[in-house]
């Protein structure tokens, strides 16, 4: 396996009971919390306390982006797992660029559709080896 880490990158993928359940558990929170998220950036925050959405968008999104790693760390070395950061960055843009937060809601909702919707072979590439992994090449 090369110098990569064993823990962060175990030779087989990890599951616990019940993964799926807690990720589409998470998944719906996830979407709850961008709904509220959307609506307070494309209404400028009016007649409700949005951040309480991006508290359950934060706190869901960092949950599935746990088990993800922990699951197999290569999800950092993905297109999907580097898409999740680049929307990571957006929305946190989102929240110094107060006039950009709508343009900004509506690119996450772009990378998230593309790259959810997309065959493996797109979601499973990789940057850093400018092809498609699903396990790390081992080492020379």
């Amino acid at each position: 396996m090369g110098s990569y880490p064993g823990f962060l990158f175990p030779e087989h993928s990890r599951f616990f009971p019940g993964q799926r359940w807690v990720n589409i558990s998470l998944r719906t929170l996830h979407l709850i919390g961008l709904s509220g998220v959307g609506y307070g950036f494309f209404t400028h925050g009016h007649e409700m306390n949005w951040e309480d959405f991006l508290l359950l968008t934060i706190f869901s999104g960092a949950s599935m982006m746990l088990i993800s790693i922990w699951s197999n760390g290569i999800w950092l070395l993905q297109l999907r797992g580097q898409a999740i950061m680049l929307k990571l960055l957006l929305l946190a843009l989102a929240l110094f660029l107060p006039a950009w937060r709508a343009v900004l809601f509506v690119g996450v909702l772009v990378i998230s559709g593309l790259i959810s919707h997309a065959p493996g072979d797109v979601r499973y590439y990789s940057l850093l080896y400018g092809r498609r992994i699903d396990r790390l090449p081992a080492s020379s």
